[in-house]
């Protein structure tokens, strides 16, 4: 099949799948950076750095074995379960905006989760090796069965790589729940004034797109591969 064939044969899927939705991913990263650099430019009244408001958040909760420290890169702020350690960015760790109050509250919340031991995250976290599995093993297995004409090792191949998206699809209400005790956190602590509260709640909310865009990458991805195999068998 020539290079116009196979644009009109099955290339044409990404065209209109994956292209628009990687396009999308590009803006709403673009916007997270965006946003985030604005609200790293205005500092909170009460001269509250990140760690210092995450400290708080887990204090309010109880959280007393988890640990707050710097970390290299920028918007690099995670919470690492198997340490119980919270890394907070360069720009987040000794700032004082409300950017940086509003990512540290986050990372925070996702610590509460795992101390209440919240239902999704326990989801997520048992999704997470299978995901990775799929990640690394189901295109090249359907690339493999269609090479072969075996359309079982297709199949399995097809499933593997959709556990990608089924990974991300359980890590939206975890990220949006961790988003939510972040600003209950803030509003009961009073760690941001009223006229602040709006800039974390801003950047959160650019945050969470940037899962809705990854999920809407994976699915598209899968829907072309799907598309494609039918349309050659």
């Amino acid at each position: 099949m020539g290079a116009m064939g196979m644009l009109m044969g099955y290339d044409i899927y990404f065209l209109i799948l994956v292209i628009p939705a990687f396009i999308l991913s590009l803006a709403v990263q673009f916007y997270l950076k965006s946003t985030y650099r604005k609200m790293s430019l205005v500092y909170n009244a009460r001269g509250i750095t990140g760690a210092q408001a995450a400290a708080q958040v887990l204090a309010m909760h109880g959280v007393g074995n988890v640990g707050i420290v710097p970390v290299a890169g920028t918007l690099s702020d995670h919470f690492d379960p198997r340490t119980g350690v919270i890394g907070l960015s360069q720009g987040v760790y000794d700032s004082t905006s409300v950017a940086a109050i509003g990512i540290a509250c986050h990372e925070a919340g996702h610590a509460v989760q795992h101390q209440q031991n919240y239902g999704p995250i326990k989801l997520r976290n048992a999704f997470l090796p299978v995901a990775n599995i799929g990640s690394a093993m189901g295109i090249p297995l359907a690339f493999i069965g269609f090479i072969m004409g075996f359309e079982p090792l297709i199949t399995i191949g097809l499933i593997l790589y959709s556990l990608v998206a089924i990974f991300q699809l359980v890590t939206l209400p975890v990220e949006f729940n961790a988003s939510k005790r972040a600003l209950d956190a803030i509003e009961a602590g009073g760690l941001l004034e009223n006229d602040e509260k709006g800039g974390a709640k801003k950047v959160l909310a650019a945050a969470a797109l940037t899962y809705v865009a990854a999920l809407a990458v994976s699915l598209a991805n899968l829907l072309r591969l799907v598309l494609r195999f039918r349309g050659r068998r």
